[in-house]
């Protein structure tokens, strides 16, 4: 029987291996032919000799990451393991930096590759569209981004919006004043801003404007300077939201247009604005676009099973 010896030098042999060897387990479950022994600083693999190179290559690439991020977790292990080549899921190092140390000195950055891709994204181009499902933190690492251009003046203020009207629904028929009204809607965007910036603090910035939280249809008129914007829920804007959207970019503006296209409430037969706007706009230079998944979500375990579930389901309608 073949076999292949790996030590480590120069890393923590238990960080990397994880609690109770659990980065190894997953490294187990990805090479059910091969037989993983961790030793000490060492890792011994048996079986075939196309296997064990590629197990090699593999964990070479995983040990890549670790020397530059010191830190390894399941979904970046999966991400490394199921990816063609060091490009689809290596990124700068300056994308894995803090971006904002939050309330009570919460240290926030991109957690994911995909992440880290988008607030690469961010500093080479003034827009950028971030797609994904529920949960991948395009919302979470676009506020923290504009939180940080805030922090730093590269921008005086930040605009947060989505289109209120989803499944149906009429703001007409709920209860209270427009804020009220809308607030439900804006939730996610104050629940990231909560993390980031000291109540009071994020009070007066709302009071003075230099925050902005407000329905899509307030956009229509505005040419927005000096600002960081970004549309929440994008895949819910017709042909004629998107492009009044993104026709309101002024000078010095940085603009994210985040959605997740499986999960379009709008009326049949209506074509989503962001669907239509990744299409048309695919070739315009200056304008990024990321693509997150499953192995981007942060949320609990379960959610990255019910995504792959609903996927399965989805891909045989």
């Amino acid at each position: 029987m073949n076999e292949i010896i790996i030590e480590l030098s120069e890393i923590s042999p238990r960080e990397f291996f994880g609690q109770q060897n659990e980065n190894i387990e997953l490294l187990k479950r990805y090479f059910p032919k091969l037989k993983i022994v961790a030793r000490g600083n060492r890792i011994t693999a048996y079986g075939d000799e196309e296997l064990l190179e590629e197990f090699d290559r593999r964990f070479t690439m995983l040990l890549d990451h670790f020397a530059k991020y010191n830190k390894l977790d399941e979904n970046m292990i999966e991400r490394v393991l199921s990816s063609e080549s060091k490009e689809e899921y290596s990124t700068s190092a300056q994308s894995g930096e803090t971006l904002v140390h939050g309330v009570g000195g919460k240290v926030i950055k991109a957690q994911t590759a995909n992440q880290r891709k988008l607030v690469e994204l961010m500093g080479k181009n003034d827009m950028v569209f971030a797609i994904g499902p529920a949960g991948t933190g395009k919302t979470y690492t676009g506020v923290a981004l504009a939180v940080k251009a805030l922090k730093e003046k590269q921008v005086k203020r930040i605009i947060l919006t989505r289109p209120a009207v989803e499944a149906g629904e009429n703001l007409g028929f709920l209860p209270g004043d427009l804020k009220e009204k809308l607030d439900p809607y804006m939730q996610p965007l104050y629940d990231a801003l909560r993390d980031m910036i000291p109540h009071e603090k994020l009070e007066q910035y709302i009071e003075k404007g230099v925050i902005q939280i407000a329905p899509l249809a307030f956009m229509r008129g505005r040419t927005l300077d000096n600002a960081f914007v970004i549309l929440d829920e994008g895949q819910n804007t017709t042909h004629s939201q998107m492009k009044m959207f993104l026709t309101r970019m002024g000078k010095s503006a940085k603009f994210i247009i985040n959605g997740d296209p499986g999960q379009i409430d709008l009326p049949r037969r209506v074509i989503s604005g962001l669907k239509e706007a990744l299409l048309v706009l695919k070739d315009v230079k200056g304008i990024g676009v990321v693509y997150l998944d499953d192995k981007d979500v942060i949320r609990h375990k379960l959610v990255k099973s019910i995504i792959s579930a609903y996927k399965e389901i989805e891909h045989v309608e």
